[in-house]
């Protein structure tokens, strides 16, 4: 009998830990070759452990809610045959039940060369997504790039590509029912390391035998880490600016229906404000960059973090990519759907990385304005309050007068490091601009 370890995989980018929340396989229990064994939590999303053998769990390294980091060995399975571990991996491929025949042969040949496979057919280090060690090596034998890889639709847990996915893929290719994508070289992706400081220690509170002792949750304690984090990195300072939105509102007013019944969608205010911060980045790109160490890093592209509050009371924040490339109809469509699965915790590790800005809406909770902590590594964070209907000072050709205007205030806070008074207030005063610029008579 072999034994083989079972690893915590890379979750992505930046993601170095993970949390046990829930073994899904008891000490004893079969499984099968792709099964999830264990669920963990990052500070990003929760997600699964597949398994990538057939055998016995006969040992669990971890228990819940202990905190393991990436590469580290979880857990024990013994597998039939002899050998190494990752011999027996290669073995468990050939003994699936009522597999189609072009599947057997296929993953007979993955065990004969699997040794001639080297690592330099696809980088799979280019992805952020997960792929287990038998997709891999299936990708490899079989010639499926990367490109074609992260193409298939998966049938795992957060749209990870199973074995049967990607044997399918292969199936469907031979058979001329795939179209393969052009193979183009994707650039990689600067990672920028914040300095940390030393968290002074908080003097310790004494409690009453009325007081109700609260254990803080899992991601309540990560988000606690790394505000205090980012403040003691950062030198937080602000910038306040009120905008009239009343040509937005309006204009919102009088096309969201159509905009449903064409697009099937629900046209909020987020992405239009979303939009004018993508410009203003655009504008002014020294506030799309990253502090690493003594040097900055001036990101390529524009990708927009949208804070949004959980179900529980927590804050999650996904990246829209690439939101400058984006017209109003996909700034919406990707909103909704961040936000949608963001309540449903139904994310990707991929869909809260790569920030390189962030946009919190206070207003939802009623708030005018706020002074939000930024998102580290990131350099700005800008808060959108809430819209108030006030009387305003109009100035027209024939004088002033008082009228109802639609206004909110934006709370600009940024990093006074590397970015001073008058790039954070022209920054925010262009987002000004471009939503009072609203064309009252724009088509979507």
């Amino acid at each position: 009998m072999a034994k083989f370890e079972l690893k915590l995989p890379k979750m992505g980018e930046s993601v170095a830990e993970a949390t046990i929340t829930t073994w899904l396989k008891e000490v004893g229990d079969t499984i099968e070759l792709d099964d999830a064994v264990v669920e963990i939590a990052t500070d990003k999303v929760d997600s699964e452990v597949p398994s990538e053998v057939e055998g016995v769990l006969i040992e669990k390294l971890f228990e819940v809610d202990d905190v393991v980091q990436v590469g580290q060995v979880i857990a024990v399975i013994e597998t039939e045959g002899e050998g190494s571990a990752e011999v027996a991996t290669q073995e468990t491929t050939s003994k699936v039940e009522e597999t189609p025949k072009e599947a057997v042969a296929i993953e007979t040949a993955i065990v004969k060369t699997t040794e001639e496979v080297t690592a330099g057919k696809v980088d799979f280090s280019e992805s952020s997504k997960f792929y287990s060690p038998l997709v891999k090596n299936i990708a490899a034998t079989e010639g499926v790039s990367l490109q074609e890889l992260e193409a298939i639709s998966g049938t795992g847990k957060d749209g990870r590509v199973t074995k049967n996915d990607i044997l399918q893929f292969v199936e469907d290719r031979k058979n001329g029912k795939v179209v393969s994508p052009s193979v183009g070289k994707t650039e990689p992706q600067s990672v920028s390391v914040a300095k940390k400081s030393e968290v002074t220690k908080a003097t310790p509170i004494a409690a009453s035998g009325e007081d109700e002792i609260i254990e803080m949750t899992r991601m309540g304690k990560l988000i606690a880490h790394h505000m205090v984090e980012s403040v003691q990195t950062s030198a937080h300072v602000q910038s306040f600016i009120e905008a009239d939105v009343t040509n937005i509102w309006n204009w919102r007013k009088k096309v969201k229906d159509g905009f449903m019944k064409r697009e099937g969608e629900n046209l909020t205010f987020t992405p239009i404000f979303m939009e004018a911060v993508a410009k203003a980045l655009k504008d002014f790109p020294m506030m799309n960059i990253s502090v690493s160490g003594d040097t900055i890093i001036k990101k390529k592209n524009i990708n927009l973090g949208m804070a949004a509050a959980l179900p529980d009371g927590n804050l999650i924040v996904p990246v829209i990519k690439n939101a400058d490339q984006l017209n109003l109809v996909g700034m919406t469509k990707a909103v909704n759907d961040l936000a949608n699965r963001a309540r449903t915790k139904a994310l990707k590790p991929d869909d809260t990385q790569g920030g390189t800005y962030t946009v919190t809406n206070v207003g939802t909770f009623g708030s005018i304005m706020g002074t939000p902590i930024i998102n580290q590594p990131q350099v700005g964070i800008l808060a959108l309050g809430a819209i108030r209907k006030v009387p305003a000072v109009i100035e027209t050709p024939e004088g002033d007068f008082i009228g109802i205007r639609y206004k909110m205030f934006l709370s600009h806070s940024y990093d006074h490091r590397v970015v001073n008074g008058a790039l954070g207030g022209q920054f925010v005063q262009r987002v000004k601009d471009y939503l009072e610029a609203w064309d009252a008579n724009r088509e979507f």
